[in-house]
Formats: structure tokens, sequence, C-alpha cells
């Protein structure tokens, strides 16, 4: 049976950012027994997708993209479940951790960069906002993650990225994880500063990078960032952004063909 029209409703409704609309094509899509992979993947992905296009060239905004990002969550916790239930499961692109770092409780960016990755293949946990740095690095331990996401608006904050890293360096794991960052107060330099993988503006950066990143690692070629800079700031538990931005070079790419990084949150 054709479903082509059910799939285009299910795109638009998270374009439009229609949580309730997305959520009762997700039901729907299940009592006609659709499989909840091909209503994620051929409906509702593709949809964040325009969203995250149109989002990246200037033509929505953030509150649209809050929308987007809401509806997409509406259906997938009706899809999802059903989706663990089946045979079928989705190819993780990679399985990824992310938080808000301690002192910090902006969750908009951050929630919208997970729901980016979620939809487009990787394995997500958030856990929260206002994660303590001792407690993330624990579980980080714990769930051994391929990608360890930070994200942080104030710039009083950002300094705590740095100091999951440094915990992560001392106890001689760091190499095992991509570490990305983001958030307002963040930039390329910042990334470097604190030795971070990577950056990114914006949740389509984010998903792109990580992918690239992840392809990066599945092959041996990913090499963790160390630079001058990140260890002198490490040892005085890094100093701040805007500091970075003024005494280090941006991040530099591991290959030429991947860009400087991915973001773990946008600007809230």
């Amino acid at each position: 049976m054709d479903h082509t029209e059910l799939y285009e409703k299910m795109s638009n409704s998270v374009i439009a950012g229609e949580a309730e609309e997305a959520a009762g094509l997700a039901r729907h899509a299940l009592e006609i027994r659709i499989r909840p992979l091909d209503a994620i993947d051929n409906g509702f992905v593709k949809g964040i997708r325009v969203v995250g296009d149109r989002f990246g060239a200037g033509e929505l905004f953030l509150p649209e993209l809050v929308m987007s990002a809401e509806a997409m969550k509406a259906a997938l916790a009706i899809l999802e479940p059903e989706l663990a239930k089946s045979a079928t499961a989705r190819e993780s692109m990679g399985n990824v951790l992310a938080c808000t770092v301690q002192g910090d409780i902006h969750d908009i960016g951050k929630r919208i960069v997970c729901t980016m990755l979620s939809a487009n293949g990787f394995s997500v946990t958030d856990l929260g906002v206002n994660v303590k740095v001792d407690r993330f690095v624990e579980e980080i331990k714990t769930r051994k993650p391929d990608i360890v996401a930070m994200s942080a608006l104030l710039t009083t904050t950002a300094p705590n990225q740095g100091k999951v890293i440094k915990l992560l360096l001392q106890q001689g794991i760091r190499d095992e994880y991509v570490v990305m960052i983001g958030g307002a107060p963040t930039s390329p330099s910042w990334a470097r500063e604190v030795g971070a993988d990577g950056y990114g503006e914006n949740a389509t950066e984010a998903v792109r990078v990580a992918k690239e990143l992840m392809a990066l690692k599945r092959s041996g070629q990913l090499k963790p960032v160390r630079s001058p800079s990140a260890t002198a700031s490490l040892a005085s538990g890094a100093t701040s952004p805007a500091a970075a931005a003024a005494t280090t070079a941006p991040i530099a790419p591991s290959t030429p063909s991947v860009p400087a990084g991915a973001s773990a949150g946008q600007g809230s």
C-alpha cells in the first residue's frame, strides 16, 4: 500500500511545528500497521531535515526550530518504544551522552541538538542541565558513549567543559571518546583551548560533523585534540571563552575534508 500522502503529512507536521498533529499521525501509523522505522525515516525525519536546512540557511529562526524539534520529539515518543519491541532496529550512527554543564540551567539548544542527532540515527542519552563535573565523568565511564557532548550558555559555566576534559585526561580515558562542545559563549578557539574535538554553530552543523567525526573514529583516523594551548589551559583549569578567542587559533580539522567540529548545544 502506498503511504506517500501520509508520510508527507508527517513531514509537514514537523515543518509546521505541530506537536499534537505529529503525535496523532504517529499513532495512526501504528494503527494501520506501518512499521515504526518507516514512519520515522520516510515521514518525520524528512521534515526535521527540511527544518534544519532552512534554519542553517537563515530562513527559519530559533522559535520555529524549537517548535519543530518538539513536534519531532512527540512523534518519536510514540514510535520509538514500538520500534524497540520489534525485530527492526535502526542502524545507529553512534551513541551520544549529552548534558548542559554544571552551573548552567539552559536547555533549549541542547534539546534541539539531541533531537536532531536522534532523528539522524544517533542513540542519544540526555542527562539534562546543571550536571556536576564529577557526575558527568562517572556517567561517561559507566555508559561508554562514542560521543561526549557538552553545552553551556554562560561565559562563567563554559570552563566546566574544560574541567570535564581535564578529568578524562587525568584518568587516562580521554582518547576513548569524541568530545564536542557548544553554546553561545563557545567558539572554535574555545574548543581548541579546552581540548575538544569539535564545535559547531548550530544543530545542523552538530549532526553533519558528528557523522564525520564518527567516521574518522571508526576508521581509526581520529586524533583527539592535543595542542599546547589546550595543555596549558587544562593545567590551570581553563580561563574563559573570551580569553581563548583572543589567544588561540581556530580549531583545525583532523583532515582537509573535515570541518571544525560539532556543537553540543546552541544558544541556550
